[in-house]
């Protein structure tokens, strides 16, 4: 079992990783969590990450005149932080080269969907309803250079019900990722 600290990037709220982090608190691993970086205001993960004493940082995307002196930024917060893993939960950038390298088969995605289904979309959960698609999920993935690809790592299916609506989906497919996610973390932890 190798020592592992995990970074979580999130571009809005973070349910994901609010969920991820309540579970290791409770679990008493939180110690496993080096930093949430997050990029707007109100983040419910970071808000719990700082009370369980949890590095946080927020950077904003738009305070840098490119993409790549943004993500060079948090390559340089990752390095501080000590970080071996980067989980995306909700973040909405493709990371660059310079994180890639730096990083090497250790940044995982968790995404809406089934892939390679509804690949490259924010709105998966969306475009599954308005589809008519009868079943959907979560998949996480170690990412590559391009958005929704990579090595699947582990994938859970949810039906889809006549007069599901966002509304009645996005929760069960919380619950399924939150189980996704841990499992994930869980198998990356204990690699040789």
């Amino acid at each position: 079992m190798t020592n592992i600290k995990w970074a979580f990037l999130c571009s809005s709220w973070g349910r994901n990783a609010k969920d991820v982090i309540q579970t290791y608190e409770e679990q008493k691993q939180i110690h496993k969590i080096g930093l949430v970086l997050y990029e707007s205001e109100p983040c419910g993960a970071a808000d719990l990450a700082k009370k369980n004493g949890v590095n946080t940082l927020l950077i904003k995307p738009e305070q840098f005149e490119t993409k790549r002196l943004y993500q060079l930024k948090i390559l340089e917060k990752l390095k501080l932080h000590d970080v071996t893993h980067i989980f995306l939960l909700g973040y909405a950038h493709l990371i660059r080269k310079d994180i890639l390298n730096a990083f090497p088969n250790k940044i995982i995605n968790v995404h809406p969907s089934l892939l390679p289904s509804f690949r490259g979309t924010k709105t998966a959960i969306h475009d599954a309803l308005d589809y008519g698609v009868k079943v959907t999920g979560v998949t996480t993935h170690i990412i590559d250079e391009e958005y929704d690809r990579g090595i699947i790592l582990f994938q859970e299916a949810m039906g889809i019900e006549d007069g599901d609506t966002f509304e009645t989906l996005y929760p069960r497919y919380s619950k399924i990722a939150l189980s996704t996610i841990l499992k994930t973390m869980d198998f990356i932890e204990n690699q040789d």
